[in-house]
């Protein structure tokens, strides 16, 4: 089927497309509702119309607070179409939190996923540009009562998807997305010709991610671009996960490994049927190699880990299938290798290139940039510089073959005793260890060394922790000064919608008081 691929770039294109090659084929799919790609071109066609008699226009805003849905789906799609950005917030976000998106957004419309209107109704004096807020029934209501009409379609480079950053530190920042954002990469890694570019008829794709990042919606552009079908999940649920593929109704899927983790520990997982499954992309974290081993023994699929950020519209470096050994290589600890059509440099503090092997800022350029952040110049050009290259804020190395390792976030790295440490190796060291079910490394102060590794543990079910074995654990594993100090228990790893752990909570204690968190 991927000789059959178009050469489009936009959300128009690809609907008119496949509502003509494959009118009946599946495109769309969330509980008991299921469209084909003319009924997607149809009812997309009817968002557009919606949209336009409701008073918008190219480049106007439009924002979605909810879970993920095949309402945000058409929705979505159908804005994309015409122009009209569409901007999903995380639904686990505080009532302030979405006020602050949703005016920075400017947004004439809000629609609101099922089970949100109370929510939103309670911060609806918040909202300063918001001229109607459309619970889910209503527009389901207007999408279907709709006339299609012709109107003028959004083109490569015009913005379509604004996703705002997690907003770790200080306010969110909404990175704007275009069509060729979106579709770029797409027809250069086709042209290489690895097999997990290419698409089978009958094929699934899983969306389980939250529709606020770009590992959820992009999930859907990807099935639109291969004209496969999307199957909507409102949220990651290990049951609903496995209902999908035991029906065979998903051939692929993205999760961070936590999520994979808490699939593994289902206990459905030994009776249900995997033959189907091909591929499992994975990111956000390495893998550490007990889960991958479990993974494969369990799944059989091949693996991908996927390194990205919102602001390259995700994926951008790939490690391949055949890299993933159960039995560890060094390639393991690598992120992978630039896609096709994706250019990558180490660089130091000044912008120049390093020696390979040699730990600098990791820069990226393609078609996957982002056009910038919405009315933040500034922020843009500290990320985005003139010669069209992002700025990822992760310190890493490339070797000699061409693969990427990443150390971690620069602002994560720990200095103790003037070294550098990254917490992701320590944690890899530690994951192993038989009474540990997550970890996270953090630095705390030092009076001596200025900081000391600290090591954050999450037990598993029945288990208690010692402090001593842990350490001792990870002095086998790795050099002494990486290893931790100290470990704390907890019940859970603090984390965003997407997954990742949110070290500056765990930081903020151990810092409260002090004007810099570094010392």
């Amino acid at each position: 089927m991927t000789d059959m691929l178009p050469t489009h770039m936009s959300f128009d294109q690809f609907l008119r497309h496949w509502a003509e090659a494959a009118p009946t084929r599946t495109a769309l799919t969330e509980e008991d509702r299921e469209y084909d790609f003319a009924a997607l071109d149809a009812l997309t066609a009817g968002v557009a119309t919606m949209l336009a008699d409701l008073g918008l226009a190219k480049g106007d805003r439009i924002a979605w607070i909810g879970k993920n849905s095949d309402l945000y789906v058409l929705l979505f799609f159908g804005a994309a179409r015409m122009g009209v950005v569409m901007v999903p917030i995380g639904w686990r976000l505080a009532g302030d939190e979405w006020a602050y998106i949703v005016n920075d957004t400017r947004a004439k419309l809000l629609f609101t996923g099922p089970g949100f209107d109370d929510a939103v109704a309670a911060i609806r004096g918040q909202l300063d540009h918001v001229e109607q807020v459309i619970g889910a029934d209503e527009a389901r209501s207007r999408i279907a009562a709709a006339p299609r009409r012709d109107f003028a379609p959004s083109g490569p480079d015009d913005a379509v998807l604004q996703l705002y950053t997690s907003g770790t530190t200080g306010r969110p920042k909404g990175a704007i997305l275009s069509n060729r954002n979106l579709f770029g990469l797409r027809l250069p890694n086709l042209e290489g010709g690895e097999p997990w570019t290419r698409w089978d008829e009958g094929e699934g794709v899983l969306v389980a991610m939250p529709c606020a990042h770009i590992g959820g919606t992009g999930l859907n552009v990807m099935a639109l671009a291969a004209g496969v079908a999307s199957h909507v999940l409102a949220e990651f649920d290990t049951d609903r996960v496995l209902d999908l593929v035991q029906q065979g109704r998903i051939t692929r899927f993205f999760m961070v490994p936590a999520a994979l983790h808490l699939l593994l520990q289902n206990t459905r997982c030994a009776s249900t049927d995997f033959s189907r499954l091909k591929y499992i992309l994975y990111g956000a974290a390495p893998i550490p190699l007990e889960l991958l081993r479990a993974c494969i023994q369990t799944f059989g699929a091949d693996f991908i880990q996927a390194y990205g950020m919102t602001e390259t519209t995700g994926t951008v470096i790939m490690l391949p299938p055949e890299d993933h050994d159960p039995n560890g290589n060094a390639r393991m600890r690598s992120a992978g290798r630039p896609m096709k059509g994706v250019e990558v440099r180490i660089v130091d503090t000044d912008g120049n290139d390093v020696a390979p092997g040699a730990v600098g800022e990791i820069i990226t350029r393609s078609s996957n940039n982002m056009l910038g952040y919405w009315n933040l110049p500034d922020a843009t050009a500290s990320t985005l510089d003139a010669d069209g290259w992002v700025h990822t804020g992760d310190a890493g190395y490339m070797d000699g073959d061409g693969y990427i390792f990443i150390h971690d976030r620069m602002k994560d790295m720990i200095i103790t005793g003037g070294e550098n440490v990254y917490p992701a190796e320590v944690e890899s060291a530690i994951f192993g260890h038989p009474q540990i079910l997550e970890v996270a490394v953090i630095g705390i102060p030092d009076a001596k060394w200025g900081e000391s590794v600290k090591a954050v543990c999450v037990p598993r079910p029945g288990m208690t922790v010692d402090e001593a074995d842990i350490i001792a654990w990870a002095r086998d594993r790795i050099a002494p000064y990486k290893c931790p100090r100290s470990v704390d228990v907890i019940a859970a790893l603090p984390r965003n919608a997407s997954g990742k752990i949110l070290r500056k909570d765990l930081r903020a204690p151990y810092w409260e008081g002090r004007e810099r968190m570094v010392n």
